[in-house]
């Protein structure tokens, strides 16, 4: 009975260990977009939601659904420039929605470049 309860116990020490693990490896990948993740989480999240679905608590009274970041399929047919100057100069500027504000007065161009940046890592695309 001994054994088992030491057994139990290194296999509950080691799947904690893993769990940790994972959590660390994500930490390590968000790590290179902090910035942009604090930004998102300041002027996006209200729309884009926090698990960047598109599902803020706004987009439930808007006749647009935001864009859902985390959509590979979408996110990888809009091309970096179509980003960066939605992200800039609103919505309208590419032919999206009106909702989408201009963050260009907000944000300078090197923060956009780096949310086209974060933005490809939540949709698991490439830059393009």
């Amino acid at each position: 009975m001994r054994y088992f309860t030491n057994f139990a116990a290194v296999g509950t020490l080691s799947v904690i260990a893993g769990c940790l693990g994972l959590l660390s490896n994500t930490a390590r990948a968000e790590e290179p977009h902090a910035k942009s993740i604090k930004i998102y989480n300041t002027y996006c999240v209200q729309c884009h939601g926090v698990n960047r679905d598109g599902n803020g608590m706004n987009s439930k009274s808007m006749s647009v659904k935001p864009r859902d970041h985390t959509d590979s399929k979408a996110m990888g047919d809009t091309p970096d420039d179509t980003l960066f100057k939605a992200i800039k100069e609103g919505g309208l500027s590419v032919t999206k929605s009106v909702l989408m504000p201009k963050w260009g007065g907000v944000l300078n161009d090197g923060q956009i470049k780096e949310m086209v940046a974060y933005l490809r890592f939540v949709s698991k695309t490439g830059g393009q």
